[in-house]
């Protein structure tokens, strides 16, 4: 868990917006690790931001390789739908965080706006290849309790 995450989901807790992640799990197809240990790895992200006083709604991940042409994997609307379904969320009012192309597309392809931060793939992402999106993110945050203070502000 990075630092400060626990308590930016929290402030969204507060504020009654649902939490989701949507993840792409790859490295199940390829065997690199069975689908057991995504299981354990998202109970374990639960359980710490329990601990925390935050919370997750709902967790969706795609176990494909992009080679397999799936519906669910990022950016393609598959997890996106499913979870707007069982969560009753207007995507075209929602917010997509991340730190991959992948996820700033997911947001434009759901009509929602996207939020690249700068942690774990954000970084290298912002500083090689953000020239090259067709559409860039609506902000970039430092870190996720930044992404959150700029949603908050957006909505109040």
């Amino acid at each position: 868990m990075l630092p400060g995450a626990a308590a930016a989901i929290a402030k969204l807790n507060d504020a009654d917006y649902p939490v989701i992640v949507v993840s792409n799990q790859s490295g199940v197809a390829r065997g690199y690790f069975p689908e057991s240990v995504v299981t354990e790895v998202n109970q374990l992200m639960q359980r710490e931001l329990e601990k925390s006083g935050a919370r997750l709604d709902g967790i969706y991940y795609c176990p494909h390789t992009l080679s397999d042409g799936c519906e669910c994997r990022k950016p393609k609307l598959g997890m996106v739908q499913r979870a707007a379904a069982e969560h009753s969320i207007d995507t075209g009012e929602s917010f997509f965080v991340g730190d991959r192309r992948s996820d700033i597309e997911l947001g434009h392809n759901a009509g929602g706006k996207s939020i690249l931060v700068r942690t774990g793939y954000g970084e290298g992402e912002f500083a090689w290849q953000m020239e090259k999106w067709p559409k860039p993110p609506e902000f970039v945050a430092i870190d996720l309790a930044e992404a959150v203070k700029w949603i908050l502000g957006k909505t109040r």
